[in-house]
Order: structure tokens, then sequence, then C-alpha cells
């Protein structure tokens, strides 16, 4: 069973970068796709990218696309987040997850639950000047 760890979360001032990561143990993670998801205060959590190990395939949300980049260090088990000019909206906890023999191709906003069966507990991002 992989266990996530999410780190690099802070406060920025809008238009600053942060790059968030999730590390994975317990287990080889050659079959999962990892994904990032954020919920904001008083919304409803969101999906904003995806990488598969799997088959390589990636995933974003229209909203970050051009801004945020998804991207794994095998050695370390690792998957980033790089999140540049970084907007007031984008304050929110962000949180990486697993989905065991999952393509970012496929990716479902409602089979989330369905598909990620492991869940870290979150970084809080904070934009504000």
């Amino acid at each position: 069973q992989v266990q996530l760890v999410e780190s690099g979360g802070g406060l920025v001032q809008p238009g600053e970068s942060l790059r968030l990561s999730c590390a994975a143990s317990g287990s080889s993670l050659d079959v999962y796709a990892l994904g990032w998801f954020r919920q904001a205060p008083g919304k409803n959590r969101e999906g904003i990218s995806c990488f598969s190990f799997g088959d390589g395939s990636t995933w974003y949300t229209n909203s970050v696309k051009g801004r945020f980049t998804i991207s794994r260090d095998g050695t370390k088990n690792t998957v980033y987040l790089q999140m540049n000019t970084l907007a007031p909206e984008d304050t929110a906890v962000y949180t990486c997850a697993a989905a065991p023999y999952y393509s970012c191709r496929g990716y479902d906003a409602g089979r989330v639950m369905i598909d990620f069966q492991t869940w870290g507990q979150g970084t809080q991002v904070t934009v504000s000047s």
C-alpha cells in the first residue's frame, strides 16, 4: 500500500511560484498515477493535474494549463507540481492522491473517489499580497 506525503506549500505573493512535492513510499509507483487536487474554503475539491507512471500520460485542468507543470523524479518516487504565476484564486489546500493501474488520459472527475484510493494529508498554499 502506497503512502503519500506532500510538502512545499506556503504563503506567496501574486505572480510568484511554488513547487509542491508528493513523496510516495511503501510501494513501487510503476503502475500508479498520482494526481494533485485542491480545495479552497467553501468550494468543492477539484482535480488540477495528473501524472501516470505507467504510460507517462499527464492531464491538467484548464485553469492551470500553461502555469502549472507536473513532473516526476523516478529515483525518489516523487511527483512535483511546479506552480508559476500564482494568483489569489489558487489559494487552497493541495493534496496528492494515488490511483493504481490508471492512465491520466482517462481522467474523469466523476470517478475521482473510485479511482484515487490513497490520499495524502495536504499542504496549504496561500497566495496573497
